[in-house]
């Protein structure tokens, strides 16, 4: 029984993990039943089998899978790093080193999803929030570690500058990946860095 339950969460994982690819380079409505039977070579019987609510399910579950890949990588790069402010500038540095091999095939997921799942996909659009706030409770946590160091101003509101911090660097991967240029993702991140600059006590 136990080795039955293994292979069936093997092939679910192998569907999310090629779901995740699919969805994010052709979008929900780019992305058929068919697409996914023919990367993950199952039948429509066995993706139901393993997914009851069909495409959506499915869709729902690689996306947190992607977003789950990134913050991964992410937290390998940062996790060696001692310094709030350090932390952070690896984060943005993390990024622009992969605005064109990103971690997730296609992009980035949350900016992928939520510019397709706005109005059509509510399921999706919650769960795209749920991964912004994700982010957010993060960089707030790095900050507030960092002001209790004395690494930070404590006049600082993290709050706010975990939602800056987060729209720079999605700002700057759209208009990258769009251009085919790190010159945007560079301009949207300068004042983003000198902000750290001027938020560390420390130097």
């Amino acid at each position: 029984m136990k080795q039955m339950a293994t292979k069936a969460s093997r092939t679910r994982q192998h569907i999310i993990e090629q779901a995740a690819s699919l969805f994010n380079l052709k979008g929900y409505a780019g992305t058929s039943l068919q697409d996914i039977m023919m990367a993950t070579g199952l039948s429509k019987g066995g993706l139901y089998g393993h997914f009851k609510g069909g495409k959506e399910e499915i869709a729902l579950a690689a996306f947190a899978y992607a977003v789950n890949s990134v913050y991964g990588k992410v937290g390998l790069e940062t996790r060696s790093v001692d310094h709030a402010v350090d932390k952070l500038k690896t984060v943005i540095a993390f990024y622009r080193e992969h605005i064109f091999n990103p971690p997730v095939e296609g992009g980035c997921p949350i900016q992928n999803t939520a510019i397709e799942a706005d109005d059509n996909h509510p399921a999706l659009r919650a769960r795209v929030v749920e991964a912004i706030q994700e982010w957010k409770d993060r960089i707030v946590h790095t900050l507030r570690k960092g002001m209790e160091k004395g690494e930070i101003r404590t006049d600082l509101d993290p709050g706010e500058f975990a939602t800056y911090f987060i729209g720079s660097l999605e700002g700057g991967i759209l208009l990258a990946r769009i251009q085919q240029d790190r010159t945007s993702f560079d301009v949207m991140t300068r004042p983003l860095l000198k902000r750290l600059h001027e938020i560390r006590l420390d130097q």
